[in-house]
């Protein structure tokens, strides 16, 4: 199975007219993805890959059934964008854009909280479901269908994990990158929740990073509610105290959410925690011999 995505989702590209938009928009297509729109306002009536374009978001929901949606517009578009997704009836939406301001994005996923609406992102490299589906901006030769769930805050790392476990031949079930900003719209414990209940999901890799307190308060969830194996790795070990290092919410500030503490929550929670990304494939089949 999967988790948040697969083949029923009926999906709108917000922006798909641009070059991100379509040159994504064709390869979520290659992917399986049921692309049922796009929207860009002014460009009605175009095609992109001969999927249909739209004015706007009601437009493209009141005619194709559209639940979901992906945005690849600019920062300063996207609480726009999102709120008319929202107000449309868009149930699932991944927001790949980065710099979107803070208190944009805090608008957007309380009004998201007040409506039900699941949020990944911003910031993010989306969510893919071998052999379902693939919201984001993830390359499809690296997945392969298994019962493996990946939950991560770093993008580059998520290739970089996926594609080692697939050479490995491990194969996942959902692979989902949440964001590296300060404010994101679904957390950790919201995919652990969620790989714990999948009965598709047999275990669990979590890669972290450095700043703010997400894997230490994942650990005391996996501690108390995860009956699933789980390995991590945490990036950032050698990282100087005080320097952002490429995320905006990858700061240690005052000792705050250093590496070796989140490592230290993890490993204290039963979690086999990685010293390099190789040596997760490694990892997870001991964690899956040992289960």
């Amino acid at each position: 199975m999967s988790v948040l995505l697969d083949e029923s989702n009926r999906v709108v590209v917000q922006g798909i007219t641009g070059h991100q938009g379509q040159f994504h928009t064709e390869a979520m297509l290659k992917f399986g993805t049921n692309v049922v729109a796009g929207v860009t306002p002014g460009k009605a009536g175009q095609k992109v890959h001969g999927v249909e374009v739209f004015g706007s978001m009601t437009d493209a929901v009141r005619d194709t059934g559209a639940d979901t949606s992906i945005l690849f517009v600019p920062a300063r578009f996207v609480k726009s964008a999102a709120k008319e997704a929202m107000d449309s009836g868009i149930q699932l939406m991944v927001i790949v854009s980065e710099h979107v301001p803070v208190h944009d994005s805090i608008e957007i996923i309380q009004i998201a909280k007040s409506q039900g609406v699941r949020i990944v992102g911003p910031n993010c490299p989306g969510l893919g479901s071998p052999g379902k589906a693939k919201l984001g901006i993830m390359p499809n030769q690296i997945f392969k269908e298994g019962t493996v769930g990946l939950v991560s805050r770093s993008g580059t790392l998520t290739y970089e994990v996926v594609n080692a476990l697939t050479e490995a031949g491990i194969g996942q079930s959902t692979c989902i990158g949440i964001g590296g900003d300060p404010i994101v719209g679904t957390s950790f414990i919201d995919v652990l929740d969620l790989f714990q209940n999948d009965p598709g999901t047999s275990a669990v890799v979590l890669i972290g990073e450095i700043g703010g307190t997400a894997e230490e308060e994942a650990a005391e969830f996996i501690m108390k509610n995860l009956t699933k194996p789980v390995c991590a790795y945490i990036a950032g070990l050698t990282a100087p105290p005080g320097k952002r290092m490429g995320h905006a919410g990858a700061i240690i500030s005052r000792g705050r959410g250093t590496a070796k503490s989140k490592v230290r929550a993890l490993e204290e929670a039963g979690v086999k925690v990685a010293n390099v990304p190789q040596e997760i494939p490694k990892l997870v089949k001991e964690i899956l011999n040992d289960a």
